[in-house]
């Protein structure tokens, strides 16, 4: 009898020594590298954000791993999603969202897949726009361009990003408000849009400072307007658009990351993990001054709700914008 008491004895100490992830799932860590998916080309606003945070997380030493930036332009950010989706269950991979992840599909018939299908990690910034013009642009606000294109209807064009980005949206409710008419051309990248407006084969475009930033800094841009309740603290001479006249409906752009549908609740605290921490850093605060991000950090269900209330927000826009709503 005493034998089998201290047996039992044993069996329970031994059972109380086994490690509690034995009894559940095991913490993730990356044990290759990270595939970071964007749907810009080359210099567009999620690449740029995307190659800072794959930087500054390794030089904050919150990876071990190396991050690779994949660009998946095409669509919008359709075929970006649409890759992330056929990723069902894999753990190496991340995707930067933007607000044009949202709105893409409430006007794409043939969109497979929405931001709901993915898998949210966190919202990261929120993000101010303005509107620039080049350098010697004959334009010095927005009354100059709103009365040009009114004598030359469709004479004048904005570079831009898809027709359901924040860009076109823009364009779209400011020419509702105004009467003034003028072209839109959707370039896949940050770059060529820039350079088509500083080549002179376009007059406008509405753009984020981060994007715009070296731009401004160099002189060979110009911004006649902010997209914001407030004038920026960065450019506190320029009126936003309110102050001049043209009381239109501001679009919020939020970036954040994903994560493809199916990956483990591990994977998800993995990276809630790394941004909480990388969120707090002075390297990161820094970043975001110099950007003119906001800092809009958001994780778990407030996310999620996030992203309801953004696509019903976003599809009253696009109604006012006169877009077709198809879902």
């Amino acid at each position: 009898m005493k034998h089998r008491a201290r047996l039992f004895s044993i069996i329970v100490v031994v059972i109380t020594a086994v490690p509690l992830g034995f009894a559940g799932s095991q913490e993730f860590k990356p044990s290759k590298q990270i595939e970071a998916v964007v749907h810009t080309g080359p210099g567009g606003g999620s690449d740029l954000l995307a190659r800072a945070i794959a930087e500054l997380l390794q030089k904050e030493k919150l990876i071990t791993q190396r991050m690779q930036v994949v660009n998946k332009p095409g669509g919008g950010p359709a075929v970006a999603m649409s890759y992330l989706a056929e990723k069902k269950g894999e753990t190496h991979t991340i995707g930067f969202f933007t607000g044009v992840w949202v709105t893409n599909p409430l006007t794409t018939a043939e969109a497979t897949v929405t931001v709901k299908d993915l898998t949210p990690i966190v919202r990261l910034v929120l993000e101010p726009a303005v509107i620039a013009v080049k350098a010697d642009s004959p334009y010095k606000n927005m009354k100059d361009f709103i009365d040009a294109a009114k004598k030359n209807p469709k004479q004048l064009a904005q570079s831009g990003g898809t027709i359901t980005s924040r860009d076109n949206l823009m364009r779209l409710l400011i020419q509702k408000v105004t009467g003034a008419q003028w072209n839109f051309i959707s370039f896949p990248s940050g770059g060529e849009r820039i350079s088509n407006l500083l080549g002179g084969h376009v007059q406008i475009m509405v753009i984020e400072p981060q994007e715009a930033g070296e731009q401004i800094r160099a002189g060979n841009l110009r911004v006649i307007a902010s997209l914001t309740e407030k004038r920026l603290a960065s450019l506190p001479n320029v009126p936003t658009i309110k102050e001049q006249g043209i009381d239109v409906p501001l679009i919020p752009q939020a970036r954040g990351v994903v994560a493809p549908p199916g990956v483990s609740r591990e994977v998800v605290q993995y990276w809630e993990g790394v941004l909480d921490r990388f969120e707090k850093t002075a390297t990161w605060k820094q970043y975001l001054e110099q950007n003119q991000f906001e800092d809009g950090y958001l994780k778990g269900p407030p996310l999620s709700k996030f992203f309801d209330d953004l696509t019903v927000q976003m599809r009253d826009v696009l109604k006012e914008a006169g877009a077709k709503v198809v879902r």
